[in-house]
């Protein structure tokens, strides 16, 4: 599979799954165990808000490769069919990069650039 041929939508629509997930069993691992709570926190990881925020500070840190940068930069620039409802399309568009860079990684098999990435955004 050629991920570079995968579109920037496709790609964000798995790394939200994966994304998610990850930050489920990361939550279910420091013991939150009720499901409201779970729900709240994660709220702090999910939402397009905190995800362009968790983006800004991989960029940061400088620890993206340059296929990953272009894979972010990618899913920055893409279309959506839709409007966000809830945040500005720059969060939006922040959000789906991060997705989009979770689904790369994923479908490219990348277990261990996954782990790397999601550590930089929990710490």
């Amino acid at each position: 599979m050629n991920i570079n041929e995968i579109n920037a939508g496709s790609l964000a629509y798995v790394g939200d799954a994966i994304y998610e997930l990850i930050i489920r069993k990361y939550l279910i691992s420091i013991k939150l165990n009720n499901v409201n709570k779970l729900q709240n926190e994660a709220i702090k990881y999910v939402s397009a808000k905190a995800q362009a925020k968790f983006l800004d500070k991989i960029i940061d840190a400088n620890i993206l490769t340059k296929e990953e940068l272009s894979t972010v930069s990618r899913a920055r620039n893409y279309k959506p069919n839709s409007k966000p409802k809830n945040t500005d399309i720059k969060t939006y568009k922040k959000a789906t990069a991060l997705e989009a860079l979770f689904g790369m990684l994923y479908l490219s098999n990348n277990k261990d650039r996954l782990e790397k990435i999601t550590k930089e955004i929990l710490e």
